[in-house]
């Protein structure tokens, strides 16, 4: 049954990384573009992208965030391993089941942070200057995927999963 159920997670693993690279392979695709055209406009046209900036701050968020669920897929968090690199076997294993419950803790408190400063956004009516887009449904997005990676580290660090090389599938 634990074997199954690795398997089972190993594979969602695979393929929930599979997307987020997809995905954000398809944000950064929409930045260059933006990019592209916001350069030959104000350099040959001299007409620039209207809102480019503001194109280009909500699709470089679109691509850290639609990342991270890939770091976290892949253990890929920074870590510091002065005290803890000579850890061997199980005692190895323990530390990096404990490092992942921490992680998943502070994405936590992270994303229910992000959701407040939603709120707040929403209740300010806040929106950005030239695009007139709200503010608030993008800080709110943002803490449902901190919220999601949470959940992910938790789920890794609770099957005791092993650590991803970072593959894709």
């Amino acid at each position: 049954m634990a074997a199954s159920s690795e398997r089972i997670a190993m594979r969602a693993r695979r393929w929930l990384r599979l997307a987020t690279a997809v995905l954000c392979g398809a944000f950064l695709v929409a930045l260059t573009l933006v990019t592209v055209v916001d350069v030959i406009g104000r350099y040959l046209l001299s007409s620039p992208l209207p809102g480019a900036a503001e194109y280009t701050e909500i699709l470089l968020m679109a691509i850290v965030f639609v990342g991270l669920p890939a770091v976290c897929l892949d253990d890929g968090h920074v870590s510091v391993d002065l005290l803890t690199a000579g850890l061997k076997g199980v005692a190895e294993r323990i530390q990096l089941n404990l490092a992942r419950l921490v992680v998943a803790v502070v994405l936590g408190l992270v994303s229910w942070q992000l959701w407040n400063h939603g709120a707040q956004l929403d209740s300010y009516n806040e929106v950005t200057v030239y695009l007139r887009a709200p503010l608030g449904p993008f800080a709110k997005a943002t803490a449902v995927i901190t919220g999601v990676c949470a959940v992910i580290t938790l789920v890794i660090a609770v099957l005791r999963l092993p650590k991803s090389d970072g593959g894709g599938v």
